[in-house]
């Protein structure tokens, strides 16, 4: 069984009140379209016309090599986290997805990072996962390579 992240709540709840981004900087205020605007906590759009930040985020617990930082979406306004089951809402808009095996000491599993139809996502995050040296298993955008969610393990529960 799947287990969808939200971003980390702690960090989530900080960038909100105006606490410093992955790139110690304050997020950008905007206004969503509605359209491509995926929010990393509760795995949602960000509804049309609804405040949202734009923010660095790296979803690593320290700067290494393999630690990722990129711009993501957050809706403006407290949501709630996403704790739902089955594949969430921000996974449904894209044809396809980055997706990149780690091990537990956050570095890529060489030969894992594939470019998945969306349809196909779980099952190759499933396959992966069924490996013992993959802890989790990250999930970008195909286009843009702006980081989108973490799977784990159901067992497992903090990105």
């Amino acid at each position: 069984m799947l287990k969808y992240l939200p971003y980390d709540a702690e960090f989530v709840t900080g960038v909100r009140a105006g606490g410093p981004d992955a790139n110690g900087q304050v997020a950008e205020r905007s206004v969503s379209d509605g359209v491509g605007n995926p929010c990393r906590s509760c795995l949602n759009d960000v509804p049309e016309g609804a405040d949202m930040l734009i923010l660095a985020a790296r979803p690593f617990p320290e700067l290494q090599p393999y630690a990722e930082t990129g711009p993501i979406f957050l809706c403006g306004d407290a949501c709630a986290a996403w704790d739902g089951a089955g594949v969430p809402p921000i996974l449904t808009n894209s044809p396809d997805y980055l997706a990149k095996a780690y091990t537990a000491d956050h570095r890529i599993l060489y030969g894992s990072g594939k470019v998945v139809s969306g349809g196909d996502l779980a099952s190759y995050a499933q396959a992966l996962l069924q490996d013992p040296a993959v802890a989790f298993v990250d999930i970008r955008s195909a286009r843009n390579n702006c980081f989108q969610t973490r799977i784990v393990r159901d067992s497992d529960s903090r990105i």
